[in-house]
């Protein structure tokens, strides 16, 4: 009885822990499936890679490599269309993309290998597309005869790299396109393989033209996600664009069974979704290619590739992003309440290119030195600040940039009553966070310490100047050597006196409530809208010590009305970028 009861106690904790009570299952309808919340370890880990591997790394060819073979048959004279009669000869009714099947052998492939990789990056999650559009499957399954554990390698590879990534202690994805294996292929058209009912199985149900998904692929679409759940137990269900397209009810089932048997087996597990293919909060949304431009209230994911054109899987061509631009793009998206998905392409033989293990390898000496700036930590209440501007995203993502970043772009982290200011570019010998800047502060800037003086000193007393505002009115401005001005005209009316500090080439004006900036590089005045944000709850007293990540001491700094201004050390540490750790009293003493 003692071990009955005892067992029916510790049951009732995890529900109470979890947040999940007895009679909480989830039902097939949105408003059950949006109670859904983001696992607690995608949270933690930010960093997930997964890879593109398939027939489509036989050809090793063209601008997007997955969609090669949705060209090679749609337009004769098409770049794959030139290079696949070229490399491996004409199609005919009975020879095509299928064929490149004996091809794709994997004789080199080894998943302890892969994993192996894959944590030394950082990455906290990883798994391969178990299907894309092209129909072909790369594990075991019983609906089609078109996978890799019967053809080509032979082998289960989603099932070799469900133990090798779960053994390393990584969460395993899985990644399905297959929603849109429907349109991708001719299969109407006879005069290809793709119009013989017997490749179905490859190719798609036949139908014509512009028709919608028969029962027959619908049952077979949810079928093998089911399936791969059941098989392989994924902590993270990934998928491609399409899945709009797909019965709503079949959607819900399908997140319903998937929610609940984690439940039953005690597991967080995650959906991702492009565009508006699942009501706002039954998954997280992916941004392909893409990136937020400011920090949101909703979580989100961005997938990218590790090759420097989106090929996503290999090409004999390739070229590969610096470890730099994918570090900024972490770094940047993490601020902005994001996770980064990685794309690799192996070879056709199961084999990662070298260039891409580099920029892993790098990736991952960088996570070595600033993890803690990444993995754990939450947003703060502002993203950042700098000079450097990203594009709006829309629905889909497509917003990357190559973005070259200056010194004075700055990414905010937090974790517990520590902040993480992370500089996308060694800020020299004088760091300044202009976000915690506090105007309030009289200084004398000859009493600054030297290092923390401005390069130029322009002494804007004894001046006066009259600018136009936006109104179009003429504005008076006097400043006297005892730190006052008076401002005449506009608002000011027949004039009001203030205050103002100066430092270096930045003016900070105020006159009781209200302050304003502006510059002067000793030949004009005028006054600046200042675009870095600034959080007023920041306070001097708090700052219990500041360190760089890396480097074994700690930092000098002082608070001015510029900003807080940090003493870096002579030399720069690390490579990319570089992280301050600013850790501050919880309950500051305030003067």
């Amino acid at each position: 009885m003692f071990r009955k009861v005892k067992l029916l106690t510790i049951v009732w904790l995890f529900a109470v822990l979890t947040g999940q009570g007895f009679g909480q299952q989830y039902k097939p309808d949105w408003s059950s499936l949006v109670r859904h919340q983001t696992p607690k370890w995608l949270q933690e880990g930010k960093f997930g890679i997964y890879t593109h591997w398939g027939i489509y790394a036989v050809h090793a060819h063209g601008s997007n490599t997955t969609w090669y073979s949705f060209a090679l048959y749609r337009d004769p004279n098409s770049d794959a269309r030139k290079h696949f009669e070229r490399t491996f000869g004409p199609l005919t009714p009975d020879f095509g993309y299928k064929d490149l099947i004996p091809k794709f052998t994997a004789e080199k492939f080894n998943h302890d290998e892969w994993a192996e990789l894959f944590k030394k990056a950082g990455a906290k999650f990883a798994g391969p597309v178990a299907e894309h559009h092209d129909g072909f499957a790369m594990w075991d399954t019983k609906y089609s005869e078109w996978n890799a554990a019967k053809m080509g390698p032979k082998r289960d590879i989603v099932g070799e790299l469900e133990k090798a990534y779960k053994k390393a202690g990584m969460k395993y994805l899985t990644a399905f396109h297959h929603a849109a294996n429907w349109f991708f292929f001719p299969v109407w058209d006879k005069r290809y393989d793709t119009g013989d009912p017997k490749y179905s199985g490859l190719y798609g149900q036949p139908h014509k033209p512009g028709e919608k998904r028969n029962q027959a692929f619908i049952d077979e679409w949810y079928g093998k996600i089911i399936e791969v759940i059941d098989k392989y137990d994924p902590d993270f269900i990934w998928f491609d664009f399409a899945l709009d397209a797909i019965p709503e009810g079949y959607v819900k089932d399908f997140l319903a069974y998937y929610y609940n048997k984690a439940l039953e087996e005690g597991k967080e597990v995650i959906v991702s979704y492009k565009q508006h293919d699942l009501v706002p909060g039954a998954g997280i949304r992916d941004l392909e290619l893409g990136q937020e431009h400011t920090l949101t209230y909703n979580d989100w994911i961005t997938d990218t590739s590790i090759d420097d054109r989106g090929a996503w899987g290999y090409a004999e061509d390739l070229t590969f992003k610096t470890p730099n631009r994918i570090i900024d793009n972490l770094v940047d998206r993490v601020s902005k309440n994001g996770y980064l998905l990685l794309n690799v392409g192996p070879k056709p033989d199961g084999t990662i290119p070298e260039g891409a293990k580099k920029v892993l390898l790098e990736i991952g000496s960088w996570l070595n030195m600033n993890g803690e700036a990444i993995y754990g930590t939450t947003p703060w209440f502002i993203a950042g600040e700098g000079p450097t501007k990203l594009g709006k995203a829309d629905e889909t993502g497509f917003n990357e940039e190559n973005v070259v970043y200056t010194p004075e772009d700055i990414r905010f982290t937090v974790k517990g009553d520590v902040l993480y200011a992370t500089f996308l570019d060694w800020p020299g010998k004088k760091a300044v966070i202009k976000t915690l800047r506090d105007p309030s502060i009289k200084i004398n800037v000859n009493d600054l310490p030297d290092w923390a003086k401005p390069e130029k000193s322009l002494p804007l007393a004894g001046t006066k100047w009259e600018i136009k505002n936006e109104e179009g009115e003429t504005v008076k401005y006097e400043f006297y050597k005892n730190g006052k001005f008076k401002v005449a005209g506009g608002e000011a009316g027949k004039g009001m006196m203030g205050e103002y500090q100066q430092v270096g080439e930045d003016v900070y004006l105020s006159i009781g409530g209200f302050s304003w900036h502006g510059k002067y590089d000793g030949n004009e005045f005028k006054v600046v809208e200042d675009e870095s944000p600034h959080y007023e709850g920041f306070y001097k007293e708090e700052i219990k010590r500041i360190t760089l990540l890396g480097y074994d001491k700690d930092l000098d700094w002082v608070m001015t009305p510029q900003g807080l201004v940090i003493k870096m050390p002579d030399k720069k540490i690390g490579n990319y970028a570089h992280v301050v750790k600013i850790e501050r009293f919880h309950h500051p003493k305030i003067k």
